[in-house]
């Protein structure tokens, strides 16, 4: 029986039908499909695949190069999360978020007031949490893999020494952010403060070669010990940050348990805690089943109401309920519960919108938080891959690390060793 699956994104595919319509909305494959936002990426993890290697495999490759070509999201400075869904209906998520360095406080981003310092959080070498990518792609491979670690880091290493063409959306965002570059960085990233970048400029991460060099021969040790430690720390010490090279070396990814549920016929599975995203997605899906938004029609006033209404109420509990698991209780089984949910609908009114500030959290009975990319594979044997991974704010905290050629991600929470939490649909 032949597999065909069909995703209306940018992709890169091993076989493909497509209307012969001027403007494609989507691709229809039969044997496998990559969906990244850059299609140099899209077509090493197409290539790894041709090699052999699983989804999986191809999901780790694809990282990589992500932090190369598409350097605003994709990382090796920050951190995500994975899903993976096998062939023979095994299912396993990964959480490699970045964590609070070990120095940080509860109030290190108030003054004496405590007032919130404007950027301090979000900008520069205080903002920058302690990496998980490289860690949890060691995982995912030790795992699941089945094709050699250095083949799937070399791709992402030619595109880093050989260079690439940049689009002018690119070369708009290098021109856009040369202030800042300038701003927070102890050390000039020469290489990327050209005066004017242009469409069809090439660009080549030299530096960030040679990281990624390291990680291909060491692999976890690549980043976490030796030289790129010791540049991540060198640079926090000029930058006054607070990563140390304990705290690169105790960092360690995690495998959950998937949530998962069941929506009119779908069965869902999604990423647990401490993304919030599986846990909202399975609330909005709950609070609106019960409603025949197929009569209503896609974007019609009903849908979109409804859908608001839905939203308002699932953030308000995302504001209160959903945190790290290994620091915080969270109440994840009622929350995704069909009669609590119906009650937190129960005051929709089809007719009037609710004021977002009259909406407050649902009441759980004895119980006791654009700069983000996601990419989509599956592979021809059926397994499937999703994985969202971010360095939170558009190219991270701005810093470039010196020697090492990658920007570190920001915008952490600031409890002491929390795991970053922000939403993230896996």
């Amino acid at each position: 029986m032949k597999r065909f699956f069909v995703l209306l994104l940018a992709v890169t595919v091993l076989s493909c039908q497509t209307s012969k319509k001027e403007k494609v909305l989507g691709l229809l494959a039969d044997s496998a499909m990559v969906v990244s936002a850059h299609p140099l990426a899209s077509q090493v993890g197409v290539e790894i695949m041709k090699k052999g290697g699983n989804a999986v495999d191809a999901s780790i490759a694809t990282q990589f190069a992500l932090a190369v070509v598409f350097p605003a999201a994709g990382n090796i400075g920050g951190g995500g999360f994975m899903v993976v869904r096998l062939a023979d209906g095994t299912s396993a998520t990964l959480d490699f978020r970045e964590k609070a360095p070990g120095l940080a406080t509860t109030n290190m981003y108030l003054d004496g007031d405590g007032n919130v310092i404007p950027d301090l959080s979000t900008q520069g070498h205080l903002a920058s949490g302690v990496p998980g990518s490289v860690d949890g792609m060691v995982e995912a491979h030790k795992k699941f893999g089945t094709l050699p670690w250095k083949d799937l880091v070399q791709p992402a290493i030619d595109l880093a020494l050989n260079g690439f063409i940049l689009s002018e959306r690119e070369a708009t965002w290098f021109n856009e952010m040369k202030e800042d570059l300038i701003k927070y960085n102890t050390v000039q990233p020469d290489f990327l403060l050209k005066d004017n970048w242009k469409t069809g400029d090439s660009i080549k991460w030299i530096e960030l070669g040679h990281t990624l060099e390291r990680i291909r021969d060491e692999g976890r040790a690549g980043f976490y010990e030796g030289k790129t430690a010791q540049d991540i720390v060198a640079e926090m010490t000029r930058g006054k940050g607070l990563i140390t090279l304990e705290d690169l070396k105790n960092y360690s990814s995690a495998w959950r348990d998937p949530i998962v549920a069941n929506y009119k016929e779908y069965k869902v599975i999604s990423m647990p805690p401490s993304s919030s995203g599986g846990v909202c997605l399975i609330q909005l899906l709950k609070s609106v089943e019960p409603y025949p938004i197929k009569a209503w029609g896609l974007n019609s006033p009903e849908t979109i109401h409804l859908m608001t209404e839905a939203e308002r109420r699932v953030y308000a509990d995302r504001s209160i309920y959903l945190g790290d698991p290994d620091f915080y209780k969270v109440p994840l089984k009622q929350m995704i519960d069909d009669q609590y949910n119906d009650e937190r609908m129960s005051s929709y009114n089809p007719d009037m919108a609710t004021p977002s500030t009259e909406i407050k959290e649902g009441k759980i009975s004895g119980y006791e938080s654009e700069e983000t990319t996601h990419f989509s594979i599956v592979d021809s044997k059926g397994n499937a891959v999703a994985i969202t991974t971010t360095i939170n704010g558009w190219f991270g905290s701005h810093v470039v690390v010196p020697g090492s050629g990658f920007f570190l991600t920001t915008k952490w929470m600031t409890s002491v060793q929390s795991r970053v939490y922000r939403t993230c649909l896996a």
